[in-house]
């Protein structure tokens, strides 16, 4: 990839936000074909009152909205952490073309782990997936987070 250029840092920022509103801190940011940052969201389920705000789910409604359309064709999505089954579902329906994520999630997701959704005969559309960008950043966020949450008993 000639002139690649990481988004991962502005996803990371994003999380970091999330995390001090008090959410499990994930971010996403969605780059058009061109390169330009056309969205960036960090988790938002609690403050939403919404299981289904996460990071890549909120991040790919304001491309969408911003394209006006459903698909987002040659649009890259960086993401902190590996996406849950719900999320890889939605980036295979809008078409992101290439997902780069940070820490691989065991437990619950649904790229390289568990569902394994891309991997279906009925995904419809399966992006370029490119794991482990900046993971250990994104792992230690998440583990000071669940940590600090543990030692105050709200876990």
């Amino acid at each position: 990839m000639s002139g690649f250029r990481s988004h991962m840092e502005q996803a990371l920022a994003e999380a970091r936000s999330a995390g001090m509103r008090g959410e499990v801190p994930v971010g996403a940011v969605i780059v058009s074909p061109e390169g330009m940052i056309v969205a960036t969201a960090g988790n938002r389920t609690r403050e939403m009152c919404d299981p289904t705000a996460h990071a890549e789910i909120l991040a790919i409604r304001a491309a969408c909205a911003a394209a006006g359309s459903e698909r987002l064709s040659g649009h890259d999505l960086y993401v902190t952490l590996e996406p849950c089954p719900m999320c890889a579902a939605a980036i295979s329906a809008a078409r992101i073309g290439r997902l780069y994520y940070g820490a691989a999630d065991p437990k619950s997701g649904g790229v390289d782990h568990g569902a394994r959704v891309f991997s279906h005969a009925q995904c419809h559309h399966v992006p370029e997936v490119y794991d482990g960008i900046r993971a250990g950043e994104a792992a230690e966020m998440l583990r000071e987070f669940f940590a600090e949450r543990r030692a105050q008993g709200s876990i």
